[in-house]
């Protein structure tokens, strides 16, 4: 066991959880080291730095990442404030990364593109528990470890356009990390949450642009591109969807107990009635096409959408390729561990009902190998950060050889039933839990509950005012 114990810790992944994991694994004085894929912190959320939290600063920091700030001095930010993804990156991640715990255990650039046991490929067994991890990096470098914690999230997998799980015919030709190519669009397809308002605004104004997706990825984005349509003429926005009835996306209005909730849902359906937004539904995509003038099209049987940008809104998937050489006992649904898979089903439970679950439910025949954050869910969309956060802490406890602390989870999240596929919303008090947060510990009314939603890795809107603002789930 020598030659694994002497080797570091590896998280994968410099985001919110893979830093919570390192602040964690600092405090109780693990050898470790975090390996980013991009240039800087974050680079995931760098990607919608623009879009803005469920929650409030408050329910945004994790425990002991706070404790290590505090040390170094750090002033913390308004609490009731709700931060946009680049506050999060700029106020919180990037001091995390100087304080002295981290500041030298961080590698950028660093993308893992394999995972095994030194000697050892899935089918071998004798000795394995006692073989190191080998970790190879796209530019061939390769390091040890003795346990890997995966945060490396689901935001570099999106799903596809087909209506079936794999692509539709003709979508892999249009490029994009869902099919082994780069984040950036090509020929016409676009990732979740482009800044329809900000950088990316010439793409879209004055252009037809298709939204696929029901969650609030596309909700964000059909509401930004309601506001260009006003202010520029002639942009065009179509939202497609599989489904029949919006009836869930679009929420009880003025009835409904989330004030804010029903605000964002009226707020959608006015857009669709006004004719801004034209709604296809009941769309099952079965081909993407170019058409003659090198625009988009989308075809299901004999119906066509056609679009000078498709924003591909349909959410996230995990990416195990890396891992294959491991042994994985992974649901044969969700993609999630087997063990967690029955309390994360998004046909049974909401983000909110979601039970306590930390290292024992996480845990894989492969010893020393664990998945947190957005990734553990695989395909369940009710993943939250204050989730991620307990995962972190009790495997981080378990890896120090403290089962018990490791096995007294602690996750109290509000109960809500507006978690899944579909639009949910969120509150803005400040008595109020969130997507990127943990729960209150006391609920007392439905009206009074946080709307504690993870949608496909994450993506949520809140309404301040009548300002539709877009959240991330950093998973």
């Amino acid at each position: 066991m020598g030659e694994r114990t002497a080797a570091p810790v590896v998280v994968i992944g410099a985001g919110p959880i893979g830093l919570a994991a390192a602040a964690h694994l600092a405090e109780r004085d693990l050898d470790f080291v975090v390996l980013e894929s991009g240039p800087g912190v974050a680079a995931a959320i760098e990607e919608w730095r623009h879009v803005k939290l469920f929650s409030p600063w408050r329910y945004d920091i994790d425990s002991a990442a706070r404790r290590l700030l505090e040390q170094a001095g750090w002033t913390e930010p308004d609490l009731g404030v709700l931060p946009a993804g680049g506050d999060l990156i700029d106020a919180y991640l990037e001091p995390l990364t100087k304080t002295p715990a981290l500041n030298d255990r961080i590698r950028y650039n660093a993308r893992v593109v394999a995972v095994t046991r030194v000697g050892f490929d899935r089918v071998r067994s004798a000795g394995r528990e006692a073989a190191p991890f080998l970790i190879r990096l796209a530019d061939g470098t390769e390091l040890l470890a003795s346990s890997v914690v995966d945060a490396a999230g689901t935001w570099r997998k999106p799903n596809v356009l087909g209506a079936s799980g794999i692509p539709a015919r003709g979508e892999a030709a249009y490029g994009g990390e869902a099919y082994g190519g780069e984040v950036a669009a090509y020929g016409g397809i676009a990732h979740a949450l482009p800044d329809v308002l900000g950088a990316d605004r010439e793409r879209y104004a004055g252009r037809r642009t298709a939204v696929v997706g029901a969650g609030h990825s596309a909700a964000t984005t059909l509401l930004d591109l309601g506001e260009l349509a006003q202010e520029v003429p002639g942009t065009e926005v179509v939202w497609v969807v599989r489904g029949t009835d919006q009836a869930r996306t679009y929420g009880g209005g003025e009835a409904d107990e989330l004030p804010a909730r029903g605000a964002l849902g009226s707020r959608l359906k006015r857009l669709v009635q006004s004719g801004r937004v034209e709604l296809v539904s009941s769309f099952r995509i079965e081909a993407v096409d170019r058409t003659a003038d090198g625009r988009v099209e989308l075809a299901a049987g004999e119906r066509r959408v056609v679009a000078d940008t498709v924003v591909n809104s349909t959410g996230f998937r995990p990416d195990h390729d890396m891992v294959s050489e491991l042994r994985l006992d992974l649901d044969p649904i969700l993609g999630s561990t087997r063990a967690l898979a029955p309390l994360i089903d998004p046909n049974k439970h909401s983000c909110g009902t979601v039970p306590p679950h930390g290292v024992d439910e996480l845990a894989h025949p492969e010893p020393g190998y664990y998945a947190i954050g957005a990734k553990s869910y695989g395909r369940a969309p009710t993943f939250l950060l204050a989730t991620g956060y307990e995962q972190a802490r009790s495997v981080v406890a378990a890896l120090a050889g403290d089962w018990e602390a490791a096995r007294d989870v602690q996750l109290n999240l509000p109960e809500t039933g507006v978690c899944s596929s579909n639009l949910a919303y969120g509150a803005t008090s400040d008595e109020t839990g969130g997507c990127c947060g943990p729960a209150p510990q006391a609920v007392a009314t439905p009206a009074a509950r946080g709307l504690a939603t993870g949608i496909s890795g994450g993506l949520l809107t809140v309404i301040e005012d009548d300002t539709t603002k877009s959240s991330g789930c950093c998973g």
